[in-house]
């Protein structure tokens, strides 16, 4: 007979719940993950680590394309797409198969099979057997595709998990929603050679980013030959056997391949939320406290299922505050506004904090640093210098409420003014932080005096 009692139960093995679990093991809880599909959930197997292998497969071919600025003669370059997926598909078994051995280091079970809330317990059910927990049951089931209004998925009408599954590289696709992953899906596949369009509903991509970055990623999606739509809604959607026709706006479309990337919604109908009392919110995600608690004792909830960004970060971060609080141990609330915002495209976005409408919005004497990457020395020398950095401080107290930048490496530059937030400096600080030269890094330092009314280079 298995063993059924535990301390801890994690519902789902993707970043928030293998985290968590492997936490709970280390403050000495005995634990089980259940997991109804694969070890690593959709982030490792389906999402984010194939798209980024995928994506730095764009990135190469790039890097070759423009080859001739730097001196380099490269004969016809060739894409093997049967390659490219394969190596996404050992990228992917190399990071599961490591989460597993991660798992089995702590001794934690992994259970397969779905699992729902037994009422009244603190208890799962997973295939007909039921599983108690004695400390507590973390949720962290993620999030599931959600078509937009009037469509639905099949054929060729897809997600974006499929997107980076595609059998064959398209000759054309269509991609809805120019967000973090939609933007990312059309950036590799038309530096891989599709014909790309992005189509978004709003005035602008990447619309939750600053205005000005924003701009900025427009133009480098145009240079790489995507036909950008904004303002437009899309309708009559039909799937045929090779093809999909649409309308956006006044316009009709064609294309291999139409990829719905505008939203996700919470993965919670199997868990049996109702029945065990759990509230959900007017949005249909789990009400939890700065603890993640939810409505119901000893039943905490993490990741794409409650409130704040949809980052994998984030719901690693909340599950061990949801066990060192069940462990006893002192946490504190997330500021989810200070979590650091990453977008894979080309350019890279980074961004963390309070855009400049928002800031102003709030009441806030807002101060504004920004310089174009061309400004350091590195911008020139690594061939990027259409990439800026902006930071938004706050006048009177030289308060970082937000940083923002598109170019080369900015989702690793971004996690510097982050941390500037989180030991409490402001952009007085980092202006004067000496900074290695020639890096990147240096755009940091240059935004941040402009902030602080001293720009040198420029």
């Amino acid at each position: 007979m298995p063993d059924t009692n535990f301390d801890a139960i994690v519902i789902g093995s993707g970043p928030g719940g293998y985290v968590t679990a492997i936490r709970a093991a280390q403050l000495g809880l005995k634990t089980a993950v259940v997991e109804k599909d694969k070890v690593g959930g959709r982030c490792l197997n389906y999402a984010c680590i194939p798209a980024k292998a995928v994506l730095r497969v764009a990135d190469i071919v790039s890097e070759i394309d423009d080859a001739s600025e730097f001196g380099i003669s490269v004969g016809q370059r060739s894409i093997d797409f049967s390659a490219v997926l394969e190596r996404r598909n050992q990228v992917v078994s190399t990071l599961t198969g490591g989460v597993s051995g991660l798992l089995k280091k702590n001794k934690v079970e992994v259970i397969e099979g779905e699992a729902s809330l037994v009422p009244n317990k603190l208890a799962v059910s997973v295939n007909g057997t039921e599983y108690s927990a004695a400390k507590l049951i973390v949720l962290a089931t993620g999030s599931v595709k959600r078509p937009i209004p009037g469509t639905t998925y099949g054929g060729r009408v897809i997600g974006t998990e499929e997107a980076w599954a595609l059998p064959e590289l398209p000759e054309r696709l269509a991609v809805i929603g120019s967000g973090a992953s939609g933007s990312e899906i059309a950036s590799a596949y038309a530096r891989l050679g599709s014909k790309v369009q992005l189509l978004e509903a709003l005035d602008r991509v990447l619309p939750a980013e600053d205005a000005d970055i924003s701009k900025v990623a427009a133009r480098g999606f145009k240079a790489q030959g995507i036909d950008v739509q904004t303002g437009v809604l899309v309708s009559d959607v039909a799937s045929s056997e090779n093809s999909v026709s649409f309308k956006y706006g006044e316009s009709a479309g064609e294309a291999d391949w139409v990829v719905i990337a505008a939203g996700r919604g919470p993965d919670v109908e199997a868990l049996g939320l109702s029945e065990a009392g759990v509230k959900l919110d007017e949005r249909g995600l789990v009400e939890v406290d700065g603890t993640q608690k939810t409505s119901v004792p000893g039943i905490y909830a993490i990741g794409d299922i409650v409130p704040g960004p949809a980052l994998a970060h984030k719901a690693s971060e909340e599950g061990i505050i949801a066990v060192e609080d069940a462990a006893g141990l002192s946490t504190h609330p997330i500021e989810y506004p200070d979590i650091p915002r990453a977008t894979f495209c080309t350019p890279n976005v980074g961004s963390f904090g309070l855009t400049e409408a928002q800031a102003k919005e709030q009441g806030y004497d807002v101060v504004v640093g920004k310089v174009p990457y061309g400004a350091v020395g590195a911008g020139t020398v690594y061939g990027d210098r259409s990439g800026s950095v902006k930071l938004v401080g706050d006048r009177k107290y030289g308060e970082l409420l937000g940083a923002h930048i598109v170019g080369a490496k900015a989702t690793d530059l971004i996690q510097e003014l982050v941390n500037t937030k989180a030991l409490e400096g402001g952009y007085p600080e980092v202006a004067r932080i000496i900074h290695g030269h020639p890096t990147m890094s240096e755009a940091l330092a240059e935004a941040a005096r402009a902030a602080d009314g001293w720009l040198i280079h420029g």
